[in-house]
């Protein structure tokens, strides 16, 4: 979550000299070196037919919708307020969860995460201070994003983390690169620029990676919350990079949704706990039993 953060903030700071298009095609072709070499290095790109999976390209649908829907918004709403946004998806990534992979989600569990979303409404509705027709284009990616994570726990498992990544990421620079003349057309970029977005680049496959890998390891209702902490880098990259100073509905809302998020995993840990008890107490033998 950190360093998806650290990306939106270079894709806003660069936004002024650049169309988002430009931006996302120049920061996709380092990002497509690097986990182009990272599989090269390791050998998880020898199966390319792979690539051709249908529940990897449905997640490579659902991501190219995001990366555009949500890219776009960043560049007309504050970085604190989009990412504060966005944490409804939480939200709808356990629900997604629920109904479509069956994970069980308690009632406890269910109404922190719709404390959080009410937090999401006071800072999105009109009058908050942050609503724009922009916001209805970011909750639109926050739906399109759920649809992503949850595709990942669909993905046969001997298809390599590395190889997803490099498709994804092949994906959103032809995508980007497609965008750039109707949304401006090219301009030369600065070497600050094309450093900086390379650094995005590095953020983006680091990123990429540890996402799909916790996704696949553990539960997608126990690794949602985990968004919540990008609201924390949101509000202080925001402070310090683009001088942004968050509004009393900013303060109210984001509180909530992080008092949300941190007793949701308060409570995950209580049910783990209980549940690693009574495995435990299922593999020991009875009182008196012979050794």
């Amino acid at each position: 979550m950190a360093v998806f953060t650290v990306n939106d903030a270079i894709l806003k700071y660069v936004g002024g000299e650049m169309n988002i298009g430009q931006a996302i095609f120049i920061r996709g072709l380092f990002a497509t070196a690097i986990i182009g070499g990272i599989g090269v290095a390791n050998g998880t790109l020898r199966i390319p037919r792979q690539a051709l999976h249908p529940m990897v390209l449905l997640r490579v649908s659902a991501d190219l919708a995001t990366t555009f829907a949500y890219m776009l918004a960043l560049q007309h709403i504050p970085l604190g307020d989009t990412v504060a946004i966005y944490q409804a998806l939480p939200l709808a990534v356990t629900l997604g969860a629920s109904l479509f992979l069956r994970e069980y989600v308690g009632w406890r569990r269910w109404l922190a995460i719709a404390f959080g979303f009410l937090g999401v409404l006071i800072i999105a509705a009109p009058g908050g201070g942050s609503f724009n027709p922009y916001t209805i284009l970011l909750l639109g990616a926050v739906a399109s994003s759920a649809a992503r994570d949850l595709l990942i726990r669909r993905i046969p498992r001997e298809i390599p983390a590395t190889l997803i990544s490099f498709v994804n990421s092949c994906s959103v620079m032809v995508f980007g690169g497609l965008l750039v003349q109707p949304l401006g057309g090219w301009v030369t970029p600065t070497a600050g620029s094309v450093g900086v977005l390379a650094l995005a680049a590095a953020m983006l496959a680091t990123g990429y990676q540890f996402f799909i890998m916790s996704t696949r390891l553990g539960e997608v209702s126990f690794i949602a919350p985990f968004r919540y902490t990008s609201l924390m880098w949101g509000l202080v990259l925001g402070a310090l990079v683009f001088g942004e100073v968050p509004g009393v509905a900013m303060l109210a809302g984001a509180s909530m949704i992080l008092a949300s998020g941190l007793y949701t995993l308060h409570r995950e840990r209580v049910v783990q706990r209980a549940r690693n008890a009574a495995e435990s107490a299922a593999r020991s033998p009875p009182p008196g039993a012979a050794s």
